[in-house]
């Protein structure tokens, strides 16, 4: 048993040992985001090249998510609240076409592909990543492994282009935008302890008993509501260091990495190939959905695109908070959807899948019937 947590504990080592020099890499060369990407596709390199499962912890995994969500958590003082809410009608039409777009992704990909339409649909559904696996492994007939890795395929896409995207002069937030951008607040002034003790212990507690009930993304969630009601019983949070920043992307982007396995599908080039395609697609219709944002909206290029590229919370969370976005409209907007996936989007798959169902049964019985009568 000694043997086996050394081993474990050794494994971890060496990912993070690997992790580090994939982020250090990424920052020499000056990629966007470096200690998120870097980890990311090392991981994803050697888990591919080694055929080998590797350990890392889920609770490292989850560390890293509350202390995004505590900086997240900051940025929701009372007027970025406020702001929110008044572009909720904007938040559901935004969700809406998104989804709309993906299933017509879902589409073309099961025209091109061996999968069924309920396979590409479940794959190609934007962020909220392991509600959606779960999702897949309750429906009847859904191909599981063509499922995860195109969502993780289309989720290091997204992570790996956005971040370039918005770095374009194009897309950089405006001067107008930064003005008013809630990034983080005037408490980055304050020091560290003790108040950084009872958000931590807030956040925790939350984040526990969110995962206890199945509440979505729990640990990323948990911190950033304890955050966001001590600020608005007075509170103030401290910002956080840099380095500590830098940890939770690696521990994030090193777990994200290890989830890409090319091992458990057939037609592997075909299905990735797929997989990318749609991934770019969905790109690009976030980019174009993000320009229509900006007209609906007073917000910049990179602030809408970041709102509704179709990553996960956490993921834009960091970029927006690394090129000084408005992340408290890029969270918004991201929990929005996350919420509306979450509960909105599993019932009705089922209802359109037991739809589906039916007319092939029924298309099958008269199929037989037309022979038989033959």
């Amino acid at each position: 048993m000694e043997q086996g947590a050394f081993s474990k504990t050794k494994q971890i080592i060496i990912r993070l040992i690997s992790a580090v020099i994939g982020g250090a890499l990424f920052m020499l060369l000056h990629i966007p985001v470096p200690w998120l990407l870097g980890p990311m596709v090392c991981m994803a390199i050697g888990t591919n090249i080694m055929k080998r499962d590797f350990v890392w912890p889920r609770a490292i995994r989850n560390s890293g998510m509350m202390i995004i969500g505590y900086t997240i958590g900051l940025s929701m003082t009372s007027s970025a609240l406020h702001e929110m809410a008044l572009q909720l009608p904007s938040m559901l039409l935004m969700t809406l076409l998104l989804l709309l777009f993906c299933a017509g992704v879902a589409y073309i990909v099961s025209k091109l592909s061996d999968s069924d339409y309920s396979t590409s649909l479940l794959a190609s559904i934007p962020g909220g990543l392991t509600q959606v696996i779960t999702l897949a492994e309750e429906t009847k007939g859904i191909n599981l492994a063509v499922v995860t890795v195109t969502q993780v395929t289309r989720l290091m896409i997204i992570i790996i282009i956005t971040p370039l995207i918005v770095m374009m002069p194009i897309f950089g937030p405006s001067t107008a935008e930064n003005s008013t951008a809630t990034t983080i607040p005037a408490s980055a002034s304050v020091g560290l302890f003790p108040n950084l003790i009872i958000f931590a212990v807030i956040g925790i507690v939350l984040a526990l008993v969110g995962a206890k009930v199945n509440f979505p993304t729990a640990f990323l969630l948990g911190p950033a509501i304890g955050t966001v009601i001590l600020q608005l019983f007075g509170m103030e949070g401290p910002q956080l260091p840099s380095l500590l920043i830098n940890m939770a992307q690696l521990m994030i982007g090193t777990h994200v990495g290890l989830m890409l396995k090319t091992d458990q599908i057939s037609r592997k080039m075909r299905t990735i190939g797929l997989a990318i395609g749609s991934g770019i697609m969905l790109v690009i219709g976030g980019i174009l959905l993000s320009i229509l944002l900006t007209k609906l909206q007073p917000i910049s290029r990179a602030t809408g695109l970041l709102s509704l590229a179709p990553g996960g919370m956490d993921q834009m969370g960091i970029i927006a908070h690394e090129i000084h976005a408005n992340l408290s409209i890029v969270s918004g907007y991201q929990l929005f959807r996350t919420f509306f996936i979450y509960f909105a989007v599993p019932p009705l798959l089922k209802l359109i899948f037991k739809s589906m169902n039916r007319k092939k049964a029924k298309q099958r019985k008269q199929y037989l019937s037309y022979h038989e009568g033959r």
